[in-house]
């Protein structure tokens, strides 16, 4: 059970606000809102024998209280902290894509409709996200046939020869690259692209109806025949995605299924009666929340991020607080979901249930497919469990070890001629990724000596050799350190600020990226794992052999068999997380200089310096009066660094 005593529960406030579970390392494992936060977290601790009760309450250290004015205000508290702190017990989207928009580049005098995938301008206006790229794609290219905004690249339309391109002869753009629109028309255009895209159908298509019998009647046929056309393009747009009449107006219909340990969200936008998007978000549930706390947490977190909150959003039957559900006609509560949402949107969110109709046929789309994608989910869930159980089965016979290898650490060491040597330490549970207890090593015992200076093993090939003892010295380094982390681990209670987890665990298997040398250097570090029943092998590139001690000669198998493709994914993802490390190593090294750790020169000051002089030599030959010249260099750090400079010689 939790160390969080009675006496001490009761000393949180009596308020509405949010509060914080925090474990041993002050890492935010859940965050929770309440009208009474001394009741809410009394309610945890007394049903423990829940889900959410055996995992999270062992785990809370201590919890931290914040009080708040009014429950709306308590709910998007919760949400900024769940943001922040990523906890692992709240509801979490864990859709990581990167979902399109359509944006538009207002701060243009000829502003681009484009799509993008990034939303972080404030002087462009987005639509989305939406769930499929190829229908935005598609979308775009009708409202250029309709609207006539220029497909140019750059803030400045047209090309270097100064005249059209083949968009305006073909009708897809006014051509403002050579003024043959005004900025205000061309605007004018781009306001109605924007009244489209904002669910404000009919008034696109009554304007364009209008502009069409205008030019007629001014016996404009052209011009008439052109509105015709661009209508035509708008309704037949429409009518593909028309779900009902257009009374039934624009809403959001959100509806959840919970799973074991995750849920589905579907939303349907329905915009003018027209169904303008469907999208589907899962969403980490590690506390088995109930359908109507999930509800909760996605409506929030979703339009945080959503550029539009309509005026109605429809849920599902007995979702979300009680007074923003009635029961009989879905009447608006005026519960803290609806104020919230209203507070985001600047004006008032109808949350209701849909009891019959074209809303409730909407929702119980969403419904079926939200329940749908959890037991897809499920079914992959499942098969990915079984493939990783035959790997890890595979592996124990082929190897013939004594248990299962729940747990396998990789090594893998990087380096580029000799410089800035690194190593990585992978570790897979259950022959899935446990990147929480990735680590990297420096090497520090084998220096970054010259090639030249080294031994050259196994010959050479095509006149490249192979720098065998370094990689050997290197590998027994990393693995003896292991080897001692481990030990020193052993001494520490979980409670201390010392102790490492994944240093403290006991492996079943160390993979070592290489052949019989790194395999030998390895062994002589990991006696103390090698005593303890922990199998060391080694993986060699070249044909996928595996060096197993005691065995003269290697093992290869078949390379379409588990077991080697578990071995393979550990090797790559070692030499991934090797690399990785190297590159920054690298970069870092080859950006110092001179200037780098002069007192009173940052990187800002180091970048002034550079660029007032143009390189390092210049700095080191400037004067000080041409030192205290550099603009937001003071006079006195000039002259110390002046004074430094020739102290050390340089």
């Amino acid at each position: 059970m939790s160390t969080i005593s009675a006496d001490r529960r009761r000393e949180l406030p009596d308020e509405p606000g949010v509060y914080l579970f925090h474990n041993t390392k002050g890492t935010v494992i859940y965050v929770g809102k309440a009208i009474s936060i001394r009741k809410r977290v009394a309610s945890h601790f007394s049903n423990p024998s829940t889900q959410a009760g055996r995992d999270l309450l062992p785990m809370i250290d201590h919890i931290e209280a914040l009080i708040v004015q009014t429950e709306s205000e308590a709910l998007l508290v919760e949400q900024n902290f769940i943001k922040q702190y990523q906890p692992r017990f709240n509801i979490r989207l864990r859709d990581d894509k990167s979902y399109p928009y359509i944006a538009i580049s207002l701060d243009e005098d000829f502003p681009r409709v484009y799509f993008t995938r990034e939303r972080h301008r404030r002087d462009r206006v987005y639509f989305g996200p939406y769930s499929n790229a190829k229908r935005v794609r598609s979308t775009l290219d009708v409202l250029g046939k309709v609207f006539m905004f220029r497909s140019c690249e750059g803030p400045e339309p047209g090309r270097r020869s100064g005249s059209p391109c083949l968009d305006y002869f073909i009708k897809r753009c006014e051509a403002p690259c050579v003024n043959y629109v005004t900025k205000e028309a061309y605007r004018a255009g781009i306001n109605d692209v924007i009244e489209f895209l904002s669910g404000r159908y009919k008034e696109i298509e009554r304007k364009l109806e209008f502009e069409m019998r205008q030019a007629a009647a001014e016996q404009r046929y052209e011009d008439a025949a052109r509105e015709r056309n661009r209508l035509r393009a708008v309704k037949q747009l429409l009518e593909r995605q028309r779900v009902s009449s257009a009374d039934m107006g624009t809403f959001d219909a959100i509806a959840v299924a919970v799973g074991d340990g995750d849920a589905n969200a579907q939303v349907f936008q329905v915009r003018d009666g027209v169904l303008s998007d469907r999208q589907s978000f899962y969403l980490d549930n590690a506390a088995d929340a109930q359908p109507a706390e999930v509800a909760e947490a996605f409506i929030l977190q979703y339009y945080a991020s959503a550029m539009m909150i309509p005026p109605l959003v429809v849920v599902q039957r007995g979702l979300g607080d009680a007074r923003d559900f009635a029961d009989g006609g879905g009447v608006t509560g005026s519960g803290p979901l609806a104020t919230a949402l209203g507070e985001r949107r600047g004006s008032n969110v109808e949350v209701r249930e849909a009891e019959r109709g074209d809303k409730r046929r909407i929702l119980e789309l969403a419904e079926r497919n939200a329940r749908l994608a959890v037991d897809q989910e499920q079914l992959r869930s499942e098969r990915r469990r079984q493939q990783r159980s035959e790997a890890l089965d595979g592996l124990q016979r082929v190897l013939e070890l004594d248990t299962v290898p729940l747990r396998i650490e990789c090594y893998d060491i990087s380096t580029l001629m000799g410089t800035n040597t690194v190593a990585s330490m992978v570790v897979f549970e259950g022959a899935a990724p446990k990147k929480s207890d990735y680590r990297r090593f420096r090497v520090r015992t084998v220096g970054d000596a010259a090639p030249s200076a080294r031994t050259a093993v196994n010959g050479s090939v095509n006149g490249a050799a192979e720098y065998g003892p370094d990689d050997f010295a290197s590998m027994e380094e990393i693995l003896g350190r292991r080897m001692a982390q481990f030990e020193a681990q052993q001494d520490l209670s979980p409670h201390d600020k010392e102790y490492d987890p994944s240093f403290a665990a006991l492996p079943n298997l160390i993979v070592i990226d290489g052949g019989k040398g790194q395999l030998a250097a390895g062994l002589r570090a990991l006696q103390g794992f090698v005593d303890r029943g922990v199998t060391v092998v080694s993986l060699a590139k070249r044909i996928e052999e595996i060096f197993i001690p005691g065995r003269a000669r290697s093992l290869v198998l078949a390379h379409d068999t588990p077991e080697l493709q578990l071995l393979q994914r550990l090797r790559d993802e070692a030499h991934r997380f090797a690399i990785t490390h190297h590159r920054q190593r690298r970069d870092k090294a080859m950006t110092a200089s001179v200037l780098d750790g002069l007192p009173g020169v940052g990187p800002t000051r180091k970048r002034a310096l550079l660029t007032h002089f143009g390189s390092p030599d210049a700095v080191l030959g400037a004067s000080m009066e041409e030192l205290a010249a550099v603009p937001g260099l003071p006079a006195k750090l000039a002259r110390e660094l002046h004074r430094e400079l020739h102290k050390t010689g340089v």
